[in-house]
């Protein structure tokens, strides 16, 4: 009964479902391809549900607006508006004189006014309008008394009020539509009383007749605004950082909850590979499937979620969801792999009887089956599965016991590989973490990382085999050790390619060389805390979970009496230092790559002196870099940053740190006209250029005071083992390079693809016998002699329930971006697919919920002030039904749904 009301509500346009997502994704810690797959999973049940596709973007709450959800969450999924309310006060008070808070929003410089929307920017909140208007049962407002007969008759004070909020309105606003939203948080828990109250007020205000009133959609007011044909101001980039007031700047959640902030990262990328192994596998009606992952992950996206600021029971909430997703994905994942290694793609299988395990706990150096004892007759496999497009080569690492170990390949030759010895400080979150996580005991403490270099065909594995071996048989290399304690030498260098890195004596980093690219570079790596205000100042604002105040900065001094330790071996060299008590570090130079890769352990942050601390890690080198650095928005578009400044309203500097940082998902890079310095990151966090020639990224944060945005709690994690708490630690990566100016893209592009989409590691075991009898080593789903362009990801490769493919290919680049790769790219789909016939292939919205065609036609519009914009955009043309080769323009996303025609299998056949 409800059910029919809703949709006939819904029908005949009284009611209207906008944004339509699983939630109101946040903006600035979300990864482009978790915005994608959460929209695309809301359109998909709107439209199955009710038949609707929403064209209005809704963003009222979230703190701060990037400039990807404009153009690729707004203009390429068919919205036709975008509203939203946070964004600067300062920002504010300018648009206000000026009438700008209604613009279009132009947020991609390679789609320039092709992808453009009006974006709508509340006045105030998104609350009713200044006069008392909350109409809850339970409020202080005055309700609309329109009887005569009694005291409190109050018609022409209320009609009075309401025409002054909608005429102090107008003067801010084009046009003569002004929006009121009539409700806020929490509110509606009876809504007879607002309805009730709201239908007066419009009867009695039309009645007086100086405005007109009525109840509206979003929809209708953008058409509204639309009709009037106007010309709008113009506004690119993003809105980052917002500040609700002077030391208020919302910077601090983009750090907020850093293990949360991994988990969901880690999870995003283990999704997109599951998801291609259950297509590969086929989409099974009863089985484990990758459903509950998807809507675990959807969740994690919300504007309270992924950005640290909810109360820690929910925190604990949304991991258990991903964690009870992930074990029904990983069930499917080993599954497919064993129908793979056994079969080959080209049958369906019900039952492998190969097991395969997953380690999902690698970073905290356990892994049960790499940990087994291979001297009798044992050796453990190695399944190697790459989700991306092209071959990849890598390194990987796992836990072993034995220091007599050889891999082979799956071809039988020996690969050289290494073993380093676990550093105490890896050993000690593992024992601790793993009874945390599991409640068990890990148990007898593995002694080595076996090292060894892997080679990955495109969407497919590769499988490799580590066994015992006789001391007299060649083995895997141990690692030497060296200490900088006691040393004449006063420089020590590693690295065995063309990257060289030189520590000085005191054992600080000082000179970064890099061969092939004739790049010298001295830089440095640091520590620093800045202490959280506790807000017992003139102004009472807290640092916590939303907001970063630094009340102070702490360099922290790395401890001289402990010195380096390096190992250097024929894979890998590696610097460990502790830095202090409480910050490990690990910087690894692996052999034929050139980048640094940095291994962090932060925490317990101490916290017994009463501060509340927010611990950075500095990159700090000579570099003129005159106070601009790029940040990433949301892993797409790199947007130039300029310190203590807005290119569109002048700011008021009152926080000359908080006000600076920006969200860094992917990166964040700076450059001289000589050199580009980048670095790359595991996750999202803050990160800024505080000095000419510094980077910094904020690792982790706790904090003793609530901020007073909602939370009520203090940013205080952490983990309890047998009725002890102590902080939480944060494990990560970051990765560094430096190449000559306007070389760093393809790194910053490529090796980004890479960290997002890991390769997938399963484990099985093998007694004598020989695999290969049995089992396929090696399997590519393409073409063997083809991979995608180097510009060019897979971002979606998953099967529907009506056993349709949904399909997504991204151009990594922007236009400009790159000499070479910045250029139109194509996919050749008979060769990604050479063992299945494609029936019907048909181009979607970005969310997949309508025809591309049909959207271009019917979204509007909208016409900008000034100049034309100019430039040709560049975007790939139809597509031929009968080449089916898909053409890309730099950052373009293309998405279709695919139907393969079935293969007749021998019994149809009979």
């Amino acid at each position: 009964m409800i059910k029919d009301t809703v949709k006939g509500l819904i029908s005949s346009g009284r009611l209207e479902l906008i944004n339509g997502g699983m939630c109101m994704h946040d903006e600035a810690t979300v990864h482009y391809i978790d915005m994608i797959d959460q929209t695309t999973l809301g359109h998909k049940f709107i439209k199955e549900e009710f038949g609707q596709i929403p064209r209005i973007g809704w963003q009222i709450d979230p703190f701060g607006h990037s400039a990807v959800q404009a153009y690729l969450l707004g203009a390429e999924v068919g919205f036709d508006a975008f509203y939203f309310f946070r964004i600067d006060y300062q920002d504010r008070d300018t648009r206000k004189e000026t009438k700008e808070l209604e613009v279009v929003w132009r947020g991609s410089k390679s789609f320039g006014s092709s992808a453009d929307i009006f974006a709508g920017i509340f006045p105030k909140n998104y609350e009713p309008p200044p006069g008392d208007f909350y109409f809850e049962v339970d409020d202080d407002s005055p309700v609309v008394q329109d009887d005569p007969l009694l005291f409190d008759y109050n018609v022409e004070e209320r009609v009075n009020d309401f025409v002054a909020a909608a005429l102090a309105q107008a003067n801010i606003t084009r046009t003569n539509h002004i929006m009121f939203t009539m409700g806020t948080d929490f509110k509606y828990q009876y809504a007879e009383s607002w309805f009730r109250n709201m239908d007066k007020l419009i009867h009695y205000v039309n009645k007086d007749g100086r405005i007109n009133a009525l109840y509206s959609t979003p929809s209708i007011y953008t058409d509204a605004k639309y009709a009037a044909n106007e010309q709008w101001p113009l506004k690119t980039n993003d809105f980052f950082p917002y500040a609700d007031n002077p030391n208020a700047y919302w910077t601090g959640y983009f750090t907020s909850r850093p293990a949360l902030k991994r988990y969901v990262r880690m999870m995003s990328g283990y999704y997109l590979a599951a998801r291609q192994l259950e297509f590969f596998k086929g989409k099974s009606k009863s089985g484990p499937t990758t459903d509950y992952l998807g809507d675990a992950l959807a969740l994690a996206q919300h504007h309270d979620a992924v950005t640290g600021t909810e109360k820690q029971h929910v925190a604990n909430d949304y991991a258990k969801r991903l964690s009870i997703g992930y074990t029904r994905a990983q069930e499917l994942v080993s599954t497919s792999l064993a129908c793979l290694t056994e079969l080959g793609s080209k049958s369906h299988c019900s039952s492998p009887t190969t097991k395969f395990s997953q380690c999902l706990l690698l970073n905290i150096t356990y892994c049960p089956p790499s940990q087994t004892d291979f001297s009798k007759g044992k050796s453990l496999v190695v399944l190697v599965y790459n989700s991306l497009g092209w071959k990849r080569e890598d390194v990987l690492r796992v836990p072993v016991f034995s220091d007599s170990i050889v891999v082979h390949d799956s071809e039988g030759r020996e690969v050289e590989s290494q073993l380093l010895p676990i550093a105490s400080a890896s050993l000690n979150i593992r024992d601790k973490h793993v009874k945390a996580y599991l409640g068990t005991s890990p148990g007898a403490k593995p002694k080595f990382w076996l090292a060894f270099p892997v080679s990955v065909p495109p969407l497919g594995f590769n499988t490799y085999f580590v066994s015992s071996m006789k001391k007299s048989a060649s083995v895997s290399s141990k690692s030497t050790i060296y200490s900088s304690q006691g040393s004449e030498n006063s420089n020590l260098q590693v690295g065995q390619g063309n990257l060289k890195l030189q520590y000085n004596a005191a054992g600080a980093f000082s000179l970064y060389s890099d061969s092939r690219t004739l790049i010298e570079a001295n830089f440095e790596q640091k520590y620093k805390y800045y202490i959280g205000q506790d807000g017992n100042g003139s102004d009472p604002q807290a640092s916590g979970a939303y907001i970063f105040r630094p009340n102070g900065t702490v360099p922290i001094k790395t401890d001289s009496q402990v010195p380096l330790t390096v190992l250097r071996g024929p894979i890998v060299d590696e610097v460990h230092q502790q830095i202090n008590s409480w910050i490990y570090q690990i910087t690894r130079v692996y052999k034929g790559k050139d980048y640094v890769e940095t291994e962090f352990i932060v925490g317990p942050v101490p916290t017994d002196d009463g501060n509340g601390k927010e611990v950075a890690a500095e990159i700090v080198s000579n570099m003129a870099t005159n106070k601009t650095f790029y940040t990433d928005s949301s892993g797409r578009d790199f947007i130039k940053r300029i310190r203590d400044y807005r290119s569109e309203w002048k700011i008021e500097v009152h926080q000359p740190i908080a006000g600076n940082y920006y969200p860094v998902n992917l990166g964040i890079y700076v450059e001289d006209g000589n050199k580009e310095l980048s670095v790359l990151v595991d996750r999202s966090i803050g990160g800024s250029s505080i000095k000419d020639g510094q980077i910094e990224l904020m690792l982790h944060r706790r904090l003793l005071h609530d901020d007073g945005r909602g939370v009520a709690e203090a940013l205080n994690e952490t983990v309890c083992l047998d009725n002890q708490c102590e902080g939480l630690i944060i494990e990560g990566k970051y990765y560094l390079k430096i190449d000559p100016q306007g070389e760093g893209s393809r790194w910053r592009r490529t090796f980004g693809q890479e960290i997002y989409s890991p390769l997938l590691l399963a484990f099985s075991e093998q007694d004598g016998g020989n695999w290969a009898n049995s089992h396929i080593p090696k399997f590519s789903a393409m073409d063997p002699t083809y991979s995608l362009p180097d510009s060019v990801a897979l971002l979606t490769l998953q099967e529907l329930e009506d056993g349709s493919v949904l399909l997504r290919f991204a151009h990594l680049y922007e236009a400009g971006e790159h000499k070479d790769l910045s250029a139109l790219a194509s996919v050749d789909l008979k060769r990604v697919f050479p063992n299945k016939k494609i029936g019907k292939i048909i181009e979607t919205s970005l969310s997949a919920n309508q025809e591309r065609a049909a959207m271009e036609k019917k979204r509007l519009k909208w016409k900008v002030q000034g100049p034309p914009a100019d430039g040709k955009v560049v975007r790939g043309g139809p597509m031929d039904p009968s080449k089916l080769v898909i053409e890309l323009g730099p950052m373009e996303i293309r998405t279709f749904i695919v139907n393969f025609e079935r293969s007749i299998s021998g019994k149809q056949l009979l």
